[in-house]
């Protein structure tokens, strides 16, 4: 059972697919960044709205 794992393994590394998955890993990881930089930078600029228009309102217009 573990020398047909190892075998596996060993025709995974030797075979042109393995490069492939690695760079198609690191695109993942690139593209999650953007994603997480852009997620964090709209919620900083809304927030900054929702400060803004709660500043506006009156006092005894907040809810409790």
């Amino acid at each position: 059972m573990k020398s047909v794992l190892m075998n596996r393994v060993r025709n995974f590394l030797k075979s042109e697919d393995g490069p492939t998955a690695v760079e198609y890993a690191v695109m993942l990881a690139l593209i999650i960044v953007v994603c997480l930089v852009s997620i964090q930078a709209i919620g900083t600029n809304a927030n900054a709205t929702f400060q803004s228009v709660a500043e506006k309102l009156p006092t005894g217009a907040v809810a409790s």
